[in-house]
């Protein structure tokens, strides 16, 4: 298995079949913590069923354009991260983006620094790929804009969540930019 070490003690690893239902309780579980306040009746099923299945990840894993990985610190998988490694937007052509599409750590693990070793490793990631510009998506409300900001990412324009059930208060997006 190939893992990319980012410190002594997190660490990368390629989900595959093997560790995919890994992927999917991490990831379900950290997005529960973090986010079910965006959602009527707490209910984030519409997010989940759109990216957290077997049937969703197995096609991630059949797509050469998805790079899916376990955030582990020592043993413990604390997080999952999913890039998109052509994803253009608006003028920015596939060829010169990569997009974070999924950044998520157990709440009990925010804080630590893994979330800056991780924006490291995309940023090296799109580097090796002749990549021009990292994005994301981000909620307006919360920290993780500030800790985007706080790390060279720039506000390019307002988005929404498009899924059905987010509390309309909640919908609003940032699109944040990082250039290389």
């Amino acid at each position: 298995m190939n893992c990319d070490v980012l410190d002594n003690t997190v660490t990368l690893v390629p989900v595959n079949h093997d560790n995919h239902t890994t992927y999917l309780t991490i990831g379900i579980k950290s997005y529960r913590e973090n986010y079910l306040h965006l959602w009527e009746n707490e209910d984030p099923t519409p997010y989940i069923s759109n990216g957290f299945t077997s049937d969703v990840v197995e096609r991630e894993l059949q797509d050469p354009n998805v790079l899916n990985f376990l955030v582990n610190l020592g043993e413990e998988t604390v997080g999952v991260l999913k890039l998109l490694k052509d994803c253009g937007i608006d003028e920015i052509s596939d060829t010169e983006a990569l997009k974070a599409e999924k950044i998520y750590l157990l709440k009990e693990h925010s804080g630590k620094g893994i979330g800056k070793q991780l924006i490291q490793f995309i940023e090296e990631t799109a580097r090796a790929l002749n990549k021009k510009v990292i994005w994301l998506d981000a909620m307006q409300k919360g920290k993780p804009v500030q800790f985007y900001q706080k790390n060279g990412f720039i506000i390019k324009r307002e988005s929404e969540v498009t899924l059905p059930h987010v509390k309309p208060e909640e919908k609003p997006m940032y699109i944040l930019t990082k250039e290389l």
